[in-house]
C-alpha cells in the first residue's frame, strides 16, 4: 500500500510552533505551518487529526480571546469527531531561556500534549511538530514516530537570540533520538544533522489561489511603471543599501514593499529616494491580485545564516503570478526557475531588473504548469511519507 494511502489509517498529532490556529486563520493561513494543518484538516488524508495551538500563559490566553470576542474576530474551530483543537495552557508568562528551564517546560507542554492525545482516544499516534524545542526536549514517549518539520532555522533568528542555545540542544537532541526531519531547505538540514530519515519540504502554492487572476488594490493603479514588488516582512534581511541603488538607478520605476514594517530604523535609509513606495500589510485576496499586477518580484536579501536557510514562500508567489524575478544569489533561490535572475550578494541590481522587464509575463501554460507542480498538496504529501516511512 502507498505511504500517503496508508496516513488514512493513522491518527496525527501536529503542534504549530509559536502559532495557533486563531491566530493563522485571522492573518490568512498562508504560512506553511497553517498550510499543512489546513491540509490536515480538508483533506482526507489522515483518519484523525489533533492540531495543537502552541502552548501560553492562562492570563494572555484569557486576554487575548476575551478581546477577540469582544471585535467579533474570534475563529470557531471546525472540529467534529475527527478534527480536534488542543490549546495547552501554562501559568507563567514568560518561556525560560536556560537549558535546564526549557527542559522542565517542555516536559509540562509533553504531558500536556499525552493527556490531549489520550482524551481524544489516540494510540500512538504519528506526531509532526514544528516547534523547535518541542522537537527535540520531548520525551514522545506516547507517540508513535516524531517528525521535526523545520521551516525556519529559529538558531538564526535575532529575535530569538535568548533561546539559541537552546535551540542547539534542541537540534542535538533531535540527531540523538534519530528522529524525523522534514526542512524547507536544504541548508536547514544540513545545519540540523538528522541522523533519522529526513527530506526537503520547500513551501508551496495554493492553484485555488492563483490559478484565477484577483482585483489589485485601486492606489497600484496610481504607482509609475515598472512596479519592481518585494512582499513580506520588512526588517533587516532587506539589502537597504543595494535597494537605495537600484532606487536611484530606475528614478521612474517604482520599487514597492508591502509588509509588516518591524525594524523601521534599518529601512531608514530608503526615505531619500522618492520612487521607494513603503505600504502596510494587506489582505491576502488582495495581496495575490497585488503579485499579480506587479512587474517584477524582488528578493533583496542580505546574505545571512537566516536567510541562507529559508524557502522564502514569495518566490513560489512570485512565479505563481507569472512574474520574472530578481533575487539575491542564495541557495534556496538557486534550480527553482529559469524565470529566477540571481545577483550575487553586495552587486547592482538594475542590470537583472532590465534583463527582467525584457522577460516579461510567464506564458499561461508555464505559469500554471508550475503552479501545479508547486502545490500544496504536493508538499504535505512528501511530508506525510516522511512521517509515516
Amino acid at each position: 500500500m502507498p505511504r500517503v494511502a496508508a496516513a488514512a489509517k493513522s491518527d496525527v498529532v501536529f503542534c504549530f510552533s509559536y502559532l495557533t490556529w486563531e491566530g493563522c486563520v485571522r492573518a490568512g493561513g498562508f504560512h506553511s505551518e497553517a498550510r499543512f494543518a489546513q491540509t490536515l484538516l480538508d483533506d482526507g488524508l489522515v483518519r484523525r487529526t489533533l492540531i495543537c495551538n502552541t502552548i501560553r500563559s492562562l492570563p494572555r490566553k484569557v486576554a487575548a480571546d476575551t478581546v477577540a470576542r469582544a471585535r467579533g474576530t474570534s475563529e470557531r474551530f471546525p472540529g467534529d469527531d475527527r478534527r480536534r483543537l488542543l490549546e495547552p495552557v501554562r501559568l507563567r508568562r514568560h518561556e525560560p531561556t536556560s537549558i535546564k528551564g526549557v527542559a522542565r517546560a517542555i516536559a509540562r507542554y509533553d504531558r500536556a500534549l499525552r493527556i490531549g492525545a489520550e482524551r481524544a482516544g489516540f494510540r500512538k499516534p504519528v506526531v509532526i511538530v514544528s516547534h523547535p524545542l518541542l522537537a527535540g526536549f520531548a520525551d514522545f514517549s506516547w507517540a508513535g514516530s516524531v517528525t521535526f518539520y523545520a521551516t525556519d532555522d529559529w538558531t538564526a533568528y535575532p529575535p530569538a537570540r535568548r533561546w539559541w542555545d537552546a535551540y542547539r540542544e534542541s537540534y542535538a537532541r533531535v540527531r540523538a533520538s534519530d528522529r524525523r526531519v522534514g526542512a524547507v531547505s536544504q541548508a536547514l538540514l544540513e545545519r540540523i544533522e538528522p541522523r533519522g530519515a529526513s527530506a526537503v519540504v520547500p513551501n508551496g502554492l495554493d492553484p485555488n489561489e492563483w490559478i484565477e487572476p484577483a482585483r489589485a488594490p485601486e492606489w497600484l493603479a496610481r504607482l509609475p511603471r515598472p512596479i519592481l514588488l518585494y512582499a513580506g516582512t520588512l526588517d533587516s534581511r532587506l539589502d537597504v543599501p543595494g535597494l537605495l541603488a537600484l532606487a536611484r538607478q530606475k528614478p521612474h520605476a517604482t520599487l514597492l514593499l508591502v509588509g509588516p514594517l518591524v525594524e523601521p530604523g534599518h529601512l531608514e535609509p530608503l526615505h531619500a529616494a522618492g520612487n521607494v513606495v513603503v505600504r502596510p500589510p494587506i489582505g491576502r485576496e488582495e495581496l495575490v491580485g497585488l503579485v499579480q499586477a506587479a512587474d517584477v518580484g524582488m528578493i533583496p536579501h542580505v546574505r545571512s545564516p537566516l536567510t541562507e536557510a529559508m524557502s522564502p514562500l514569495k518566490l513560489y508567489e512570485y512565479l505563481g503570478a507569472g512574474l520574472p524575478v530578481v533575487a539575491t544569489d542564495l541557495a534556496p533561490m538557486r534550480s527553482i526557475d529559469r524565470r529566477v535572475l540571481l545577483v550575487p550578494a553586495g552587486r547592482e541590481y538594475a542590470p537583472a531588473v532590465d534583463t527582467a522587464v525584457e522577460l516579461g509575463r510567464a506564458s499561461e501554460e508555464a505559469r500554471i504548469g508550475f503552479v501545479e507542480a508547486n502545490s500544496w498538496r504536493t508538499r504535505h504529501r512528501r511530508l506525510l511519507e516522511l512521517a509515516l516511512a
